[in-house]
């Protein structure tokens, strides 16, 4: 037997509230018909939205590599690079200082462009440094270490110009990283520079 449960007298409906102006459903409790639930305007619910993932990067057929190398990394790269051409001028070229600076600027481009922007100012220290290395093959010496050395130094004293070239540009490509680096991080966070 199931017993309903009773609302006591101090539960009624009070008083003091006006009655609502909503009218009586019509058909409740009896079986006259279907009942239509009228909805009442209000807030609407907005449906989440659906998310589908992303759509994969279409392949691209010649994409040149982008690689980001430490200070570190930048500076083995240049430097190896650079003795590897070394070898290949003093084969080829028969060790020939103006082909061993041509191939130089290059080098340095790429060492410039590939150095993560933590470490941008180490593309313009490694540059020279790797300059040095690379004319190890090419330079001439006659005899012994000495010999070596002095063919080192005549071949740093005559090709400075190709030297200086190359840090320089090593140097203005950092520059103008820098500079959009600065800028980015400023545009981002919505601040001015000071004027």
């Amino acid at each position: 037997m199931e017993r309903y449960r009773t609302r006591p007298a101090q539960y009624g409906p009070r008083q003091d509230r006006p009655r609502s102006s909503l009218p009586p459903q019509a058909g409740r409790g009896t079986g006259g018909g279907a009942v239509r639930a009228v909805r009442q305007p209000g807030p609407q619910r907005r449906s989440s939205p659906v998310r589908r993932p992303a759509p994969a990067p279409a392949p691209t057929a010649a994409r040149f590599p982008n690689p980001r190398l430490t200070g570190l990394g930048s500076g083995l790269f240049c430097a190896l690079v650079m003795f590897l051409l070394g070898g290949v001028c003093a084969v080829l070229f028969g060790a020939s200082l103006t082909a061993y600076g041509v191939l130089f600027l290059p080098v340095c481009v790429l060492t410039a462009v590939w150095v993560r922007r933590g470490d941008l100012m180490t593309a313009p220290v490694v540059v020279p440094i790797a300059f040095a290395v690379g004319l190890l093959p090419v330079a001439d010496g006659d005899g012994g270490a000495g010999g070596k050395l002095m063919g080192l130094v005549t071949a740093l004293a005559t090709q400075a110009g190709w030297l200086y070239g190359g840090t320089l540009i090593a140097g203005l490509i950092v520059i103008v990283r820098r500079v959009r680096l600065v800028h980015r991080r400023r545009t981002t966070t919505g601040t001015r520079p000071p004027v």
